[in-house]
């Protein structure tokens, strides 16, 4: 029997994120169990969609602590309550303390809707698109004590358009999203990740040195 990686999984809203993560568990493509989904809002969709799917909830309102050490304090203690391994943020809008970094050291994962290190907090699309990147993504990446700087573990890129506005830019990249982020977990419940300084280095992967994007494509008008 394959081994199941038990997740805690952070969230603050709709939690589009946490329902690809629990579909693809569901559909056998990640070995994987959520063992718990912690809000700090009380309204955050996410927690009906855990709730659909017989997961476990609790909610942490942050405005209940003194700090944001005491906060996430309480959050590793319902984590280890858990058993849980391997620590997934999925829309959780708060920083992360060192309490909590330093609790699962390179056992938290972040998704962020841009190329990082290009775009880093809040509306990463918005930035892209004020820009005018020919190219925007999403970056999931194991989480440090900086905001958006974790080792890179994997990255999927959009073609993005100088008619794209946030909201057009943010629906494509949130499809890959739904598609990086299980494969992130999974290559993790593989054994095939492995942190060296700010490499994360993946074992198993083929080199591709014709691969390349362009856009616009050439020979298309």
């Amino acid at each position: 029997m394959k081994r199941q990686v038990p997740l805690g999984v952070l969230i603050s809203g709709g939690g589009t994120n946490l329902q690809s993560i629990i579909d693809a568990i569901e559909a056998k493509r990640l070995d994987a169990v959520v063992r718990v989904v912690i809000s700090n809002k009380e309204s955050a969709y996410g927690l009906v969609r855990a709730k659909n799917h017989g997961i476990p909830t609790e909610v942490l309102d942050h405005k209940q602590f003194s700090s944001r050490e005491a906060y996430d304090e309480a959050i590793v203690k319902l984590l280890h309550a858990r058993g849980v391994e391997l620590v997934i943020l999925a829309g959780f809008m708060r920083l992360l303390s060192p309490v909590l970094v330093k609790a699962y050291s390179n056992r938290i994962m972040n998704i962020h809707p841009a190329l990082l290190p290009a775009f880093p907090g809040l509306h990463g699309q918005k930035q892209a698109v004020e820009y005018g990147v020919r190219f925007a993504g999403c970056t999931v990446h194991f989480v440090n004590e900086e905001c958006d700087q974790g080792p890179i573990i994997i990255q999927a890129i959009v073609p993005a358009y100088p008619d794209d506005t946030e909201e057009t830019l943010a629906a494509r990249i949130l499809k890959q999203e739904h598609r990086i982020y299980p494969r992130a977990i999974q290559l993790y419940s593989e054994g095939r990740l492995r942190v060296e300084g700010r490499k994360v280095l993946v074992h198993g992967v083929e080199k591709d040195d014709a691969a390349a994007l362009m856009n616009p494509p050439e020979g298309k008008r």
